[in-house]
């Protein structure tokens, strides 16, 4: 039995996807063409719908030619399918940051309701603050938070590991982003795009060029897709007026305060006793510029401390074999045991760069 054009172009339609995920731009630029090929057979055969089918010829032309350069796929190259995962983590995983949580949720709501009018939904929003605030935690319990597809994208990864292929693969990704909505898309260290970097600046500006051109198109293309990008930056003054437009919503993710550092601690001591005063470990975190993660950093090592004190194995080499499926003995954190590891962890912020993050969210931030 004859298959029909419609069948045809869905089975090369799917194969094409295929390949992309595998990085196998070679196999999907001839796809690419044979679903041309058989659009523009329909068109001649079919002539009431003939712009119609001569359109989607033309689109998929475009992208065989956009994967003209790209070199044969070889063993140990990427797999697009690497970058996604699903999400576990949700919002009770993210300590404070309850006005960052609050516009995160907004804007997710608006893309996947059904808005009202001609309203648009935010399709770019651009995370900054200090390094370790929590970023990419935000991006994941976005994604957790909905069941969405996460694609993680580190810039740095993708122009060191990737080079060559890179600007390729940032095409790749919006194409299984749409696959595979509701998607989120994270671009983390985004700044590394902007900045000047010898060797890596033309790939870098290749990379930037395409995300930007997809992010665009997705704007254009239909306000429907669930897909939205999530860029963090610990740097937005790197960041030109170019790449801002893109990114319309920008929430600053600042150091936390008393109160979030309490509710970080807290999280990151579940399972444990605490006689301390939380708040008083997190008045001197805070006054320290601690960031999220130096507050995580701090609850490991003060569990460590008290952990080696009850298991004297621990810290004996030659019978931390013996530990193997034994239960660890615990006792109830102390505040000695927090004044320990407050001793041991440094924060790298200071005062002059938390004023440099304010100074630029009170001109371009929420």
């Amino acid at each position: 039995m004859q298959v029909s054009y419609g069948a045809r172009i869905a089975r090369y339609e799917q194969a094409y996807q295929e390949a992309i995920e595998r990085g196998d731009f070679s196999r999907a630029r001839l796809l690419a063409i044979r679903c041309a090929d058989l659009l523009r057979n329909m068109a001649s055969e079919n002539l009431e719908f003939s712009d119609y089918y001569l359109e989607l010829a033309a689109q998929w032309e475009k992208r065989a030619e956009e994967l003209k350069d790209s070199p044969p796929r070889q063993k140990g190259t990427f797999q697009i399918s690497d970058l996604i995962s699903r999400s576990t983590v949700t919002w009770d995983d993210v300590g404070g940051l309850w006005d960052a949580k609050r516009i995160l949720a907004s804007a997710i709501g608006l893309n996947l309701a059904r808005v009202p009018g001609k309203l648009e939904p935010w399709k770019g929003v651009l995370l900054f603050g200090p390094p370790g605030t929590g970023k990419s935690l935000l991006a994941s319990a976005v994604a957790g938070s909905i069941g969405a597809t996460f694609i993680n994208v580190s810039v740095s990864n993708v122009l060191s590991k990737y080079f060559g292929e890179s600007s390729k693969l940032a095409a790749s990704v919006y194409e299984l982003a749409r696959r595979k909505s509701p998607s989120i898309v994270f671009i983390d260290e985004f700044d590394a795009l902007a900045m000047k970097r010898s060797s890596l600046e033309d790939a870098a500006r290749r990379v930037l060029s395409t995300f930007l051109v997809e992010i665009d198109g997705f704007k254009r293309r239909n306000s429907r897709d669930r897909v939205i990008t999530l860029a963090a930056t610990n740097r937005p003054w790197d960041l030109d007026e170019a790449i801002l437009s893109r990114f319309p919503l920008r929430i600053y993710v600042p150091l936390p305060d008393e109160r979030s550092a309490v509710d970080i601690l807290r999280i990151h001591l579940r399972g444990f006793a605490v006689r301390a005063d939380l708040r008083a470990v997190a008045r001197t975190a805070v006054r320290r510029l601690f960031s999220g993660r130096d507050l995580a950093n701090l609850a490991r090592m003060t569990v460590m401390k008290m952990l080696s004190e009850m298991n004297p194995e621990l810290s004996n080499p030659k019978l931390v074999g013996s530990l193997a499926g034994k239960e660890l003995t615990t006792r109830p954190l102390e505040m000695d045991d927090f004044k320990y590891g407050l001793r041991k962890i440094k924060s790298p912020i200071t005062q002059s760069l938390v004023k440099k993050y304010e100074k630029w969210a009170e001109e371009f931030g929420l």
